[in-house]
């Protein structure tokens, strides 16, 4: 078995070009992940163009795709009108809503590409589309998926994807910091553990890789609590309670340089060895590949 996942899109909020973002991208959220022959997509930021560029230019004259979204705000869902498989009849496009019965993706991907927003509608999109839904056993070419609510406003979804002992969470904008049973502490003592919610350490246990929001520092966070945004440290407090071999911190804030980010990964690190654990953890780069 193999699994491969690839950064498309690491950034938050809206896109950053620009010579100061060049080394973890500008492009906001997108991340492929490949199990054997199947393809996942998790959201459709801006970084969605560049990979569907790729695929059309990689693929055989079929492409199918399992598209998943965390959520539907602006920054997760811009870059599906410019995805060019989806203007393709060759293309088999399979989009989940974490719910049953909700119809939320469909309704906000159409009205994203309505007149007053796209100069192309829905309607006129060439692949074939299929909707479906994340069920307790749903499963596509032996991949179990299974999807955790998140705390964001207007709610947001973890997912994760195994096969054969292999393990990959995905789980951006999410406030964990207000899920935190000693929240009240840690505002005083920010060195202190983050004691999670068992439910989703247990949704992340063991996970080969976790990709988890860590947009914020510290200081950050205290001026904007209820942002639907975590700390970077209480990313590496999850990976280290569920037992991750690795963490990618994900969602880089609009505002922050790459130097920014570096310095907010030096401090996950420092957090880990004094842990005494041996993960690994790492800001999401767009480009980025890693075979697990």
């Amino acid at each position: 078995m193999s699994t491969f996942v690839r950064f498309w899109g690491t950034r938050g909020s809206i896109p950053t070009p620009g010579h100061k973002t060049r080394r973890y991208g500008g492009n906001t959220s997108c991340v492929e992940i490949r199990i054997d022959d199947s393809l996942f997509i998790c959201d459709a930021g801006t970084g969605l163009r560049e990979l569907g560029v790729h695929l059309l230019a990689r693929e055989d004259k079929h492409l199918e795709a399992h598209l998943f979204f965390s959520h539907m705000h602006w920054d997760h869902i811009q870059g599906f009108p410019f995805f060019v498989p989806a203007y393709s009849p060759e293309a088999e496009l399979h989009v989940y809503e974490a719910k049953e019965a909700n119809e939320r993706v469909v309704r906000l991907l159409q009205a994203q590409m309505s007149s007053e927003y796209f100069p192309v509608s829905f309607a006129d999109l060439k692949s074939r589309i299929h909707f479906g839904a994340v069920t307790s056993d749903t499963s596509v070419d032996g991949v179990r998926i299974r999807a955790f609510e998140q705390i964001h406003p207007g709610k947001s979804f973890a997912y994760s994807f195994e096969k054969n002992g292999t393990k990959v969470v995905y789980a951006t904008d999410n406030e964990l910091d207000l899920s935190a049973k000693n929240r009240d502490t840690i505002a005083t003592n920010p060195d202190e553990r983050r004691i999670l919610p068992k439910e989703f350490v247990r949704f992340c246990e063991n996970a080969d890789l976790l990709i988890a929001d860590g947009q914020y520092t510290e200081s950050e966070y205290l001026k904007k609590e209820g942002w639907g945004h975590a700390r970077a440290t209480t990313v590496v407090d999850l990976g280290l309670q569920s037992g991750a071999k690795q963490v990618a911190v994900f969602h880089h804030d609009p505002m922050h340089s790459d130097q920014d980010v570096e310095d907010k990964i030096s401090i996950c690190e420092r957090r880990v060895i004094f842990s005494g654990s041996k993960m690994v953890v790492f800001g999401a780069r767009e480009g980025m590949t890693l075979k697990l």
